[in-house]
């Protein structure tokens, strides 16, 4: 396993507070939204498991309706969707998702979600602390403000992380024209334009 090549078998898609309030706070939101919808939409065609969480729900509100549509495409195709509710802005601070990740036996971490320079930098220097190749996704990710957005990229791409874009991973995920796989993924490509 390389910390720069994503292997779907040793793959699971973080999908990090992308929350109905909380995402009304961000310039980006439509593109980080569509995003990580595309995602999930990979994650039903490579089969790789997706844990999805929310920061505090009850002030920051249900997860996106579109993005929650996606996960529910998920599990209806018999893909591993699990969510945990947290508190704390690093993930892995809380036992519930410890105990989803650990269940799923996943060491490369793909990530998406709201802000970069919080719950998304926190998790991600939590995971290569303990380990983890980390993958974060550049266009699934977002900030307030584009200047936290791009230092938090910076920092974890110091620490180690690998910063990309959604359609890198897609095709890493695949891995190969000519496939089953190939084929949904090009027609998904096609409609997110």
């Amino acid at each position: 396993m390389s910390a720069t090549v994503m292997n779907r078998e040793h793959t699971a898609l973080l999908v990090i507070d992308l929350q109905e309030r909380l995402a009304a706070a961000m310039d980006r939101r439509h593109e980080v939204v569509s995003t990580a919808t595309f995602l999930c939409q990979v994650a039903g065609i490579t089969g790789i498991d997706v844990l999805s969480t929310r920061q505090y729900p009850r002030g920051l509100g249900e997860t996106e309706p579109v993005v929650a549509a996606a996960l529910d495409a998920v599990a209806s195709l018999g893909g591993t969707v699990l969510h945990a509710d947290k508190m704390a802005f690093d993930c892995f601070r809380d036992p519930a998702f410890c105990e989803a990740l650990i269940a799923t036996d996943r060491r490369q971490l793909l990530i998406t979600g709201m802000e970069t320079h919080i719950c998304v930098a926190q998790t991600a220097l939590s995971a290569l602390a303990r380990g983890y190749d980390v993958h974060v996704v550049a266009d699934g990710c977002c900030s307030r403000d584009d200047e936290s957005h791009r230092i938090a990229l910076d920092r974890l791409r110091a620490a180690g992380a690998v910063i990309t874009v959604a359609e890198s991973a897609a095709y890493e995920l695949v891995g190969e024209a000519g496939t089953a796989e190939f084929k949904e993924l090009l027609k998904v490509v096609k409609e997110r334009g």
